[in-house]
């Protein structure tokens, strides 16, 4: 007979519910120690329903090939669950192994290890980027509370931060500036440690050399959207796969009503707000893209035009990457041969 399992899945332990499809359910609680235990007595034919956690490529590896699915659940999408009003692990793995069942659970896309530790250290990198700026911020909120008004570019080097130490600055206020100018060195230390190590091993990522051949793409870049998109083979069409990094709009239905909202902003924020940038980049040298992105703008405002540029350059990206394409000319849509 057929089995469903549920798992709710912790650090330490695991609960497995065990759904027959007559409906009788079995729970077990495991120790997360046991895994490969638990594998063992998995069946060929067996599905199988995990929530996304911190511990989940683990269990995942570990049982995918000994059964005939692995769902990874979003428990963002997975609202019976994240709202649920009686929040147990035995629940938890119950709702999971039900719906498993009917097959409605809203499924995690699982990648590759390669690509999943890059899209990590990218993160990595962006969190320290946006530390640094938040830090960079305070030395001008207090500078200005003493008359003192700096550029923004003004600390982005190390002679400019000398500069701030150099200020007639009250004791007080030059050791609050001593420790935040250090703490931005040792950030801007570690931030460059990163990007040699992106510029290192990204090029390793299949599709890497494609989208660098794109004008407006630079390594970190293209080593952030590779990271975020997997395999391009999960894709049908462009759509698609813009809807699942959020840029397609959120559309309502109420009776013979139709009503387009803002993006959806699924998906990976960091791999959206980089195809912003790197779109607004490419459209300088390609007059196609210009002309989109004015056409749009005349009609919709620069916001929107951002936006909807940034979907017709993922679309660029599709066809590169499911192509196989390398740009010469990028701004001619030169192929190399």
């Amino acid at each position: 007979m057929k089995r469903y399992l549920g798992v709710d899945l912790h650090r330490t332990q695991f609960t497995v519910c065990t759904r027959l499809e007559n409906g009788r359910t079995y729970l077990r609680q495991w120790p997360v120690r046991e895994l490969r235990l638990f594998a063992a007595q998995l069946r060929k034919d067996d599905e199988l329903a995990v929530e996304a956690t911190g511990n989940t490529r683990l269990f995942h590896d570990a049982v995918a090939g000994k059964v005939a699915r692995v769902v990874v659940v979003n428990p963002s999408q997975f609202k019976v669950i994240s709202q649920s009003i009686k929040k147990t692990d035995r629940n938890d793995a119950e709702t999971l192994a039900l719906y498993l069942s009917k097959d409605m659970l809203p499924e995690v896309r699982m990648k590759e290890r390669n690509q999943r530790e890059m899209g990590h250290l990218a993160q990595t990198r962006d969190l320290l980027v946006k530390q640094r700026s938040a830090l960079k911020a305070k030395i001008n909120n207090l500078l200005s509370a003493e008359g003192i008004n700096l550029k923004k570019e003004a600390l982005s080097s190390n002679k400019a931060l000398d500069r701030v130490l150099a200020l007639p600055l009250s004791p007080i206020l030059a050791a609050e500036a001593r420790v935040l100018v250090a703490q931005i060195r040792s950030l801007t230390a570690s931030v460059a440690e990163l990007e040699q190590l992106i510029e290192k091993e990204g090029p390793k990522l299949p599709g890497h050399e494609n989208l660098a051949s794109i004008k407006g793409i630079g390594p970190v870049s293209a080593t952030v959207i590779l990271s975020a998109i997997g395999k391009v083979e999960d894709f049908d069409d462009a759509g698609k796969l813009a809807a699942y990094l959020g840029l397609v709009p959120r559309v309502q239905n109420s009776n013979e009503t139709e009503r387009s909202g803002h993006i959806t902003k699924q998906g990976n924020k960091l791999a959206r707000t980089a195809l912003v940038q790197c779109a607004l980049i490419a459209k300088r040298y390609s007059s196609y893209l210009q002309n989109f992105y004015q056409r749009i703008q005349r009609r919709r405002g620069g916001g929107k035009a951002n936006i909807a540029l940034a979907r017709k350059f993922l679309g660029v990206i599709y066809h590169t990457l499911k192509n196989n394409w390398v740009f010469t000319d990028f701004p001619n849509f030169v192929l190399a041969s």
